[in-house]
């Protein structure tokens, strides 16, 4: 069901300090700073031969982010994101097993331009699980 790792998320509290670490300091190649409001963050990626690390801030006091770093003010990862060719199916086996699907269960439109789904921490060993249809 899975595929390659598409990215890894890191939240972070100042994403131009963030991104300046990864271009200046480790000569990465990163995105533009990109404003999802529907998601509630404000994201850049850090494009890596073998994947990407997804930086986010958060984009208003109701972002999921902005609680994340609450709980660990200095950032650090937020989840990560598996590929799978089609997500309706991947949701329907995962929810047959017993996963939880964050929110209303329907895949969102993300950063990429493509359905995602999350999936609760609890049931993937406390990691956030973000599946990205390819």
């Amino acid at each position: 069901m899975l595929g390659r790792v598409n990215h890894i998320a890191i939240a972070v509290p100042d994403l131009a300090a963030a991104t300046a670490i990864y271009r200046d300091t480790l000569g990465a190649k990163v995105s533009q700073a990109q404003a999802l409001p529907e998601h509630g963050v404000t994201v850049v990626f850090v494009e890596l031969p073998n994947t990407k690390v997804e930086l986010l801030e958060p984009l208003g006091e109701a972002s999921p982010i902005a609680a994340f770093l609450e709980k660990a003010p200095s950032g650090g990862m937020h989840h990560i994101c598996y590929e799978v060719d089609d997500i309706l199916a991947a949701r329907d086996r995962l929810v047959a097993g017993g996963a939880r699907v964050l929110g209303d269960g329907n895949p969102r439109i993300g950063a990429h331009g493509k359905p995602v789904l999350f999936l609760h921490p609890k049931d993937f060993l406390g990691t956030l699980v973000e599946l990205e249809q390819v």
